[in-house]
């Protein structure tokens, strides 16, 4: 057929501007990669610094602090002991480290995002397709430009990770701000309230639900990267993982597969409001 005589070399454009992108820009990504590499360390020093009992105490009691359940509270603890016994305590230290600070990029980066598309529709519709793209695409997809710039570590694995996690806190504090009644945005309005004031006295409050929910999200899908960063160097829960589906070893890949699930459980019910808890939500 005609249509397919001449292919559209799309693939090779993109192939070209990695390459030229990795021969320009090679001094500029290899201090991104030490930056993130360095501080990705120095966070999972600080963890190995502690020890393991005394760590487990601590989350024990930020688990209570912040949700106020001694059921929950005693989840934490029995599971990080079952860690801790099972001997994935430092993968998964490490794994804790990449998801916070992943997590903390993402809530940096798009929260401010989804406030400004939420007051500049415009800009929402241009940047959907582009958040449309980052989460429909293949998570494998993703890790051939990044090790191809970054070469094999965690900060690919990073990097992805980022890309395929920051849609959702962008969307969810878009509706979040989008849905705050216009009674409450008048009522601001009627008593002097500047466009900042406005912000922050309303429609931040009224959105952090939904923001909450796209925090929440972000974890869970940083989560969900683990195993694929480890393809490319990442460390990790994700290697004991990709070790026993090498060697077909099912007891490593059940124990490892079951630190991923209590750490995102763990995760999950300690990011969720208080409001959603008791009302019997998790």
């Amino acid at each position: 057929m005609w249509i397919t005589q001449e292919k559209l070399p799309l693939g090779e454009m993109i192939a070209r501007y990695v390459d030229w992108l990795t021969q320009h820009g090679a001094d500029v990504f290899d201090a991104i990669s030490l930056a993130l590499s360095g501080t990705i360390t120095a966070l999972t020093h600080v963890l190995f610094w502690f020890n393991p009992l005394a760590l487990i105490a601590i989350f024990a009691f930020l688990a209570y602090y912040i949700q106020r359940r001694v059921s929950l509270t005693l989840f934490v603890t029995f599971s990080f002991l079952l860690i801790l016994n099972l001997g994935y305590w430092q993968e998964t230290m490490e794994t804790l480290a990449q998801v916070t600070f992943a997590t903390l990029m993402c809530v940096i980066a798009g929260v401010p995002l989804g406030i400004v598309a939420a007051h500049k529709p415009m800009f929402y519709t241009l940047m959907r397709p582009v958040l449309d793209l980052m989460q429909t695409v293949p998570t494998f997809v993703y890790l051939i430009p990044t090790l191809t710039l970054f070469g094999l570590g965690v900060v690919p694995g990073l990097i992805s990770t980022v890309v395929f996690a920051i849609a959702a806190p962008i969307r969810l504090t878009y509706l979040g701000i989008r849905d705050v009644p216009d009674e409450l945005m008048d009522a601001g309005k009627a008593f002097g309230c500047s466009r900042r004031q406005l912000l922050a006295r309303i429609e931040l409050p009224h959105a952090m639900p939904s923001i909450a929910a796209g925090i929440t999200q972000c974890i869970m899908l940083s989560l969900s990267m683990v195993v694929i960063a480890a393809l490319v160097g990442a460390d990790g829960l994700g290697k004991p993982v990709v070790n026993a589906l090498n060697t077909a070893d099912i007891a490593m890949g059940f124990e490892a597969g079951l630190a991923i699930v209590l750490l995102a459980i763990i995760l999950d019910r300690i990011c969720k409001q208080r409001e959603a808890v008791k009302r019997g939500d998790v």
